[in-house]
This record gives structure tokens, C-alpha cells and sequence, in this order.
């Protein structure tokens, strides 16, 4: 595989667990100031553009979002997409 092929796809997988580590985070109760709650803003700042578009589109159900599990989703599929557009230059 090309070294800028696996360059994407790591992005890609990267992208994916910031998304994953942002939902369990959300988990977590913070103190303003605290560590966690530090790390938490800095992942929204990455995550909440991206998942923004997929919550404008899918409403939550009973309280639950399921734009993460969606957008992580997309990503997936995405990936070999585009590494094979890559590949073919």
C-alpha cells in the first residue's frame, strides 16, 4: 500500500476512536477546570463538527444519540472508498 494510502486510512481509524473516546467520556461527570473535562472540550472541538451534520438528520430516541454510532458508521465505509481512489492515482 502506498505510504499516503496508509496515511489516510490511519487517519481514518484515528478519527474513529477520538469519536469513541469523546461518547465514553460523556459518560464521565467532570469538574469545570478538571482533567476530564479539559480532554472533553478538546475532543468535542474535533468530533462535534462531524457529528453535527449527522444530528441535524437523526433525531435521538429516547434521550439516546445515536449520531456517534451513525458517523463512525459512515467512516467505516468511507475508508476503503477512498483508499481505493488513492490507490488508483
Amino acid at each position: 500500500m502506498l505510504p499516503l494510502a496508509r496515511a489516510v486510512s490511519t487517519l481514518f481509524e484515528i478519527y474513529e476512536f477520538i469519536i469513541l473516546a469523546w461518547c465514553i467520556l460523556s459518560w464521565i461527570p467532570r469538574t469545570p477546570g478538571g482533567f476530564v473535562d479539559d480532554l472533553s472540550q478538546v475532543l468535542s472541538r474535533l468530533v462535534m463538527p462531524y457529528l453535527g451534520v449527522f444530528r441535524r438528520v437523526i433525531p435521538s430516541f429516547g434521550g439516546i444519540d445515536f449520531s456517534p454510532v451513525v458517523a463512525i458508521l459512515a467512516l467505516s465505509i468511507l475508508q476503503p472508498i477512498v483508499v481505493r481512489l488513492i490507490l488508483m492515482l
